[in-house]
């Protein structure tokens, strides 16, 4: 660590934030990047996105238009997230987000995973204003918040190792989008386009042993079993588990006894964002939920693959569309999933479906186990370089 220097922040980038006020959205156009788009992780989630129109967007990057390795990062609620903007990506800062624009004294990579790292992390827990509403950084304080660098040759050797390990983790993470598109369209083929009139129509709830849904606990813990939210779903049916909560093992196991999750139960988020869905693994359990998920027990002699393809279906989606209460937010009864109808061929046909849409599914879980081994390996490798810990090898001189 004796070859790293310290610098303030100032002095390795510009720091600017967008307008304070929302602008009026749009079903399409341009990307209005607000905080629930940046993932802790390091990502933007693009499955987050609003939109604004031209007017809009030309008055909301007045200020500051982000351009390719910008890193933006959330200054008030979900501080200490940060991603950086891609190469062609177009958008206009929401509100509450901020953005550094590195000089030739740092590679913006480098920063982004620095600012991830536990070090910087620290520096922003205790630099952050408590104020009554909401948590903040305080940008005009925030040149002064030190950053520790290695050579720019380190820095992109460092960033490169961590970059190498985060792409491999995005073409799987598209390779499963891919997936989940195939057994979509393989569904609404069979089931939807190719229904016959003599099929039987069944309701979700008979082919069910248990729909319920969890409660949120007045205690967390720091650890222990995992407790799934909404927003720990994403819309190609994975899990973000970063956003995992925890609770204690008596929490669980008494006043959450009600929910507490088998393997193949499906999630289906009934609150706030309605229509998620994923399949509990054997490598989530134990765990638990509260009352923005349903989930849905299959019967012994019904395949879960099978009710999670009529949930994912564009079909169960317009469904429960209609019958959404629109309140304080948009939620869904337990209800009205339960007395949800399909029509659904004969077992023989059932099965042939399941048979081929199995091999989807067995190939996005294999890519899911991956991922999560990457990632593991990844924030292992995080703060160890970001500290100096672990040092890579680098050529001292760039080849001409």
């Amino acid at each position: 660590m004796s070859s790293w220097e310290s610098y303030k922040l100032s002095e390795l980038c510009q720091i600017y934030d967008g307008p304070h006020a929302t602008p009026p959205k749009t079903m399409v156009g341009n990307v209005f990047l607000g905080i629930s788009s940046i993932n802790y992780d390091g990502r933007i989630d693009n499955s987050q996105f609003e939109y604004v129109d031209d007017e809009y967007f030309a008055k909301w990057t007045r200020r500051i238009l982000p351009i390719a390795k910008d890193i933006v990062f959330s200054y008030e609620t979900k501080l200490g997230t940060a991603a950086i903007i891609p190469e062609g990506f177009k958008c206009c800062l929401g509100r509450r987000m901020g953005l550094l624009r590195c000089n030739n004294k740092v590679v913006p990579e480098f920063l982004l995973y620095y600012y991830l790292s536990p070090e910087f992390q620290g520096v922003i827990q205790e630099r952050t204003y408590s104020g009554s509403t909401v948590d903040r950084i305080p940008l005009k304080e925030m040149g002064e918040f030190p950053v520790r660098l290695p050579s720019l040759l380190e820095q992109k050797a460092i960033a490169s190792v961590l970059s190498s390990l985060d792409d491999k983790i995005d073409l799987l993470h598209r390779q499963n989008k891919t997936l989940e598109a195939m057994a979509e369209t393989l569904f609404r083929q069979w089931f939807i386009e190719e229904a016959k009139e003599d099929w039987e129509e069944v309701r979700i709830g008979d082919l069910c042993e248990v729909i319920t849904k969890g409660t949120t606990p007045k205690q967390f813990a720091e650890s222990g079993v995992n407790f799934i939210k909404a927003e720990s779903l994403t819309d190609t049916g994975s899990f973000i588990r970063s956003k995992f909560a925890s609770v204690s093992n008596e929490i669980h196991e008494n006043l959450l006894k009600r929910s507490i999750l088998q393997i193949d139960d499906l999630l289906f988020s009934i609150a706030g964002t309605i229509g998620r869905v994923a399949k509990v693994t054997s490598d989530i359990v134990p765990a638990n939920t509260n009352q923005a998920l349903a989930i849905l027990r299959p019967k012994n002699d019904v395949s879960s693959d099978l009710i999670y393809c009529i949930l994912k279906s564009s079909y169960f989606q317009e469904l429960a569309d209609g019958k959404v209460v629109h309140a304080v937010q948009p939620n869904l009864s337990l209800g009205e999933i339960s007395n949800s109808c399909i029509r659904l061929p004969s077992q023989t046909v059932i099965q042939a479906f399941i048979e081929q849409v199995r091999t989807y599914f067995d190939k996005k879980n294999a890519n899911a186990k991956q991922i999560q081994t990457l990632e593991n390996l990844r924030n292992t490798l995080l703060p160890k370089l970001m500290s100096g810990e672990v040092r890579v090898q680098y050529q001292t001189e760039e080849v001409a």
